[in-house]
């Protein structure tokens, strides 16, 4: 039997395609990771109102000043530093100094650096008596600041260096406080009544004053 000349045309069946294509689509955006920026989770003060006076009773004695050049040079108390991981001890050092511990109370939980003091473990008021009290540093936990100025130049590496050395010295200072290290205070669930009061208990008159400026222009 001759074949016919004129064969006919083969189409392909796309009434499906419409269907797939679209569990393509959902597929690739239930499985594609999106980059997105990364930051510093920060908790930033309330914006205040135009007319707020904002007084600055700060001596300098209570201020531990903390500079980065745009070479990641450090100068911490106008003097220049090497090794980062020194910050840590400095710091628990500047805000336990109570040089001139005030009776005022503070905060939310009005405590007065004295309060502080007498709730502090013997172990504690023991290395403040021997090694701490200067007049020169900070006056008590209350008014303690870290100030942290970086120049535009500064790495973002050195940066988080730096904070996580102040997390880490506070976090010292409250775990040591209820009997704790200073991972174990960290880890505390705040979800949980009990480990929240023992976290309120620790940091109670002792504000995490971390103070950051705002870049200056490189080499400033």
């Amino acid at each position: 039997m001759a074949r016919s000349k004129d064969k006919g045309s083969q189409e392909v069946n796309a009434g499906s395609m419409a269907d797939i294509a679209f569990l393509l689509l959902i597929f690739f955006l239930v499985t594609t990771q999106i980059a997105t920026n990364k930051g510093l989770t920060l908790l930033l003060p309330p914006k205040q109102e135009e007319d707020e006076p904002i007084e600055i009773k700060q001596q300098e004695r209570n201020l531990f000043k903390i500079q980065i050049n745009s070479a990641d040079r450090l100068l911490v108390e106008e003097e220049p530093l090497e090794d980062v991981t020194q910050i840590r001890d400095m710091v628990y050092d500047f805000v336990l100094n109570f040089g001139k511990p005030s009776d005022k109370k503070k905060g939310k939980a009005e405590v007065s650096d004295r309060d502080v003091y007498e709730s502090l473990p013997a172990t504690m008021k023991s290395y403040i008596t021997r090694n701490l009290g200067s007049s020169e540093s900070a006056d008590g936990p209350g008014s303690a600041i870290i100030s942290l100025k970086a120049d535009r130049g500064s790495s973002y590496d050195i940066f988080i260096s730096i904070l996580d050395e102040l997390n880490a010295a506070y976090n010292r200072i409250y775990g040591e406080r209820v009997g704790l290290t200073d991972e174990e205070f960290r880890k505390l669930n705040r979800n949980d009544p009990r480990q929240k009061e023992l976290y309120d208990r620790a940091r109670a008159g002792i504000p995490k004053a971390i103070s950051i400026a705002e870049p200056s222009t490189v080499g400033g």
